[in-house]
């Protein structure tokens, strides 16, 4: 009688073992799936609010993370430093138009009514992700519509010279987001506003996109 009390509270203590176990595990699993919704949240508040939508000049910009990409050297940044607002940074050659285009920091009016303006907020030529630059249609892009896919653009600055190449035209609304966002690789994004021979019209842009085919850094 004795032996089956004792197998009737080891049984039981077993029943409360297990018990606490899966109370144990079901705390995690609610822990853990606090703890994601939490994180989803901060991370989706900061895309938002590190994703906004300016307009400067004739350009409408979405805002790009500020991050300094790396070239193949791990460890070592492309540009030491970032340059001032208004500061030029290099050239843009169009060897399709044979054209040689200054390239200034920053895209207000100042910077777009002396040359190409590169947008602050995107990385600089070179460097992986989006870099975007702006130019007007009826000065230093006039001639942008003759550019399509496999076309050569190539720019030199202080880190050396980089060729993309074309691989797709868009021309799109002016106020459509898609165009300044975050890419898996270097890549240059080229705009002025559209049409070209409709100068009370700016309600578009035409964009080339080109990725980077071969650099020659230093």
């Amino acid at each position: 009688m004795e032996r089956f009390g004792l197998l009737k509270l080891e049984a039981f203590n077993n029943r409360q073992k297990n018990h606490k176990k899966r109370l144990v595990f079901v705390l995690f699993s609610i822990g853990v799936i606090i703890f994601g919704t939490c994180f989803s949240t901060v991370n989706i508040y900061k895309f938002v609010n590190g994703n906004i939508v300016v307009k400067t000049g004739s350009l409408s910009e979405q805002v790009i993370d500020k991050k300094q990409s790396k070239n193949n050297e791990p460890g070592q940044a492309l540009y030491p430093t970032r340059p001032e607002i208004g500061e030029e940074i290099g050239e843009l050659y169009i060897p399709k138009l044979d054209a040689k285009l200054p390239i200034y920091h920053g895209t207000n009016e100042d910077e777009l009514a002396r040359g190409v303006g590169h947008f602050a907020e995107s990385v600089l030529p070179g460097e992986n992700d989006n870099s975007v630059l702006s130019g007007h249609r009826d000065t230093v892009f006039r001639k942008l519509g003759e550019i399509g896919e496999g076309d050569e653009l190539i720019v030199r600055t202080s880190a050396g010279e980089f060729k993309y190449i074309v691989y797709k035209v868009r021309i799109v609304d002016e106020n459509d987001r898609t165009v300044i966002v975050p890419k898996p690789r270097a890549t240059l994004t080229v705009t002025t506003c559209y049409p070209f021979d409709d100068f009370a019209s700016a309600t578009e842009r035409y964009i080339l996109v080109a990725y980077l085919a071969s650099e020659k850094v230093g």
